[in-house]
């Protein structure tokens, strides 16, 4: 992936503030293979195309809230909390070593570190995040890491993006947030950052829908 990033014309930001998943790392296709594994092997029965594009739509959430509301939305009944570790898991055990760095947004963070502090935020478990960013080699640069057990409200709210600010000692308004994910991008805005939206290509389930399902 190499799409061009877009940036504001100010360049005095005292701190940046990337996402993981999607943001710094190419991991969406990966996340999306271990979700679809995951609830398969729990007998969802559900369209991988489905599940992706739930994924999708709630990019940034925690793990748990997003079975929550698979649930709700069509009626299954997986255990959100055992699913959730499940999935990390398997995400760790299976895909992360083929992770790669995005590499506009990787380029940013290198060229930048020695001049802003840099934090990373996520709606993912700390000690993935810590091994993803670790996997794409930029672990050592980053100040602050906040990841959804920091927090009780995640994105799309502000307080990921608000207690990043503060750990960093750093003003909001000179905080720039770099994110793919539309609550990634309502939670830079309520925590009144300026921000860059990283596009992605369209997403695929080309990788997911070949995986057999469970015999009914």
């Amino acid at each position: 992936m190499d799409l061009p990033l877009i940036l504001p014309k100010r360049t005095d930001y005292q701190a940046y503030l990337y996402d993981c998943d999607g943001t710094l790392a190419d991991t969406m296709p990966l996340h999306y293979q271990a979700w679809v594994a995951e609830m398969f092997a729990r007998g969802v029965t559900l369209d991988a195309s489905k599940i992706v594009d739930l994924i999708h739509e709630l990019a940034g959430m925690p793990a748990e809230k997003v079975i929550a509301e698979l649930n709700h939305r069509y009626g299954t009944k997986v255990d959100a909390h055992l699913a959730a570790e499940a999935k990390e898991e398997r995400f760790v055990r299976e895909y992360l070593h083929l992770v790669k760095p995005i590499l506009p947004v990787f380029e940013h963070l290198m060229a930048n570190r020695d001049r802003a502090k840099i934090g990373v935020v996520s709606g993912g478990r700390k000690s993935v995040v810590e091994k993803t960013l670790a996997v794409i080699g930029v672990l050592q640069y980053v100040e602050v890491i906040v990841a959804s057990e920091d927090v009780v409200h995640g994105k799309p709210a502000p307080d990921p993006f608000l207690l990043a600010a503060q750990k960093l000692n750093v003003a909001p308004k000179d905080c720039l947030v770099f994110e793919d994910g539309e609550l990634g991008i309502q939670s830079a805005k309520a925590a009144g950052m300026d921000w860059v939206k990283i596009e992605t290509p369209p997403r695929s389930t080309d990788h997911v829908v070949t995986m057999e399902k469970p015999s009914k």
